[in-house]
């Protein structure tokens, strides 16, 4: 190992520190003598707390600047949450691992008197920024009103008792890898609510031609992990979709098999599109693909249009 310094650029968030934290005690245990540095960069959705994300627009609202910062030279890889990573790269960076899944399902942190969102009360409050998580919760529960949220994990469970809400849909990833397991009232099975694509993997980006820094990091890289988001990404990219839209993807390897489901929703969850298939992990991008076009046949692509042309939705199509 030559390499006695590798740069990891991330966003300064608790929940972006703690996963490149975990990524540079894990180089450090396999690579004695590597001195690994973490640069914190603040990104567009870092930058815009007051404004539903959706509203926002922008490509890549969580990692154009940490793309920017490695093309100068400035950091060596950068440690993503892959539900935020957009589907094209600029021009001399890729996704060189995807590493091993946390839990990738949604849960409710609710308060206290209530064991599910089932029992929620009529026409009670729920706090999420995440249009996907609307669009299925109003599918099951078109009483429900839904409160948007930003801010880390921390502020978004505190806002239950400061906005007044019954219920706050959060990732278990998250919570997971934060500490907050214990206040976890449900997890929210993915028939229910179907994750967003990639959610609970780190995805690791770094310039091509650095060949010295992408052998030193091709361990992180999970296999099953990797065709799972593979899938999701693939359906992704065929829907023209950002991180913004509720649009969910989610694959799950046993052994050879991937099982897959992709669904398109309206933002109140009237229009409600959903496959799931099986398929040979081998096969995975493949499926994404097909299952996306499965859906536009369905009419994916006029749901969509609704979506961005909605006045809460602001996303430029061609920069996601």
């Amino acid at each position: 190992m030559a390499k006695k310094v590798l740069r990891i650029g991330t966003r300064s968030s608790q929940l972006a520190l703690w996963q490149a934290n975990w990524v540079k005690s894990e180089l450090e245990n396999r690579y004695p003598g590597l001195e690994v540095t973490l640069t914190k960069i603040k990104t567009q959705g870092d930058k815009i707390l007051d404004v539903p994300l959706a509203m926002v627009g922008g490509k890549g609202l969580f990692v154009k600047e940490i793309e920017e910062a490695m093309l100068r030279g400035e950091i060596d890889i950068a440690v993503h949450s892959m539900k935020d990573v957009p589907t094209i790269f600029p021009e001399g960076l890729a996704l060189r691992c995807i590493t091993k899944r946390e839990d990738p399902r949604d849960i409710c942190v609710i308060q206290s008197g209530c064991c599910s969102f089932r029992d929620l009360p009529q026409g009670a409050r729920i706090g999420t920024s995440s249009l996907r998580r609307k669009a299925q919760l109003l599918h099951l529960r078109p009483d429900f009103q839904m409160v948007d949220i930003r801010g880390n994990v921390e502020t978004r469970i505190r806002k239950l008792t400061d906005d007044d809400l019954h219920a706050v849909i959060l990732a278990a990833a998250g919570m997971h890898r934060l500490g907050f397991s214990a206040q976890i009232s449900e997890y929210l099975p993915t028939s229910v609510s179907v994750p967003a694509i990639g959610q609970g993997a780190l995805g690791l980006e770094s310039r091509m031609d650095d060949a010295e820094t992408n052998e030193m990091i091709d361990f992180f890289n999970h296999p099953d992990t990797a065709a799972a988001v593979i899938a999701e990404r693939a359906l992704l990219r065929r829907l023209e979709g950002g991180c913004q839209v509720p649009i969910a993807g989610y694959g799950e390897v046993h052994g050879d098999t991937l099982t897959f489901t992709g669904l398109v929703s309206s933002v109140d969850g009237c229009k409600f599109l959903k496959k799931t298939v099986t398929c040979a992990v081998d096969d995975a991008e493949k499926i994404g693909i097909s299952v996306a076009d499965d859906l536009l046949l369905q009419g994916a692509d006029k749901i969509l249009n609704e979506v961005y042309n909605h006045e809460t939705f602001n996303v430029d199509r061609e920069d996601v």
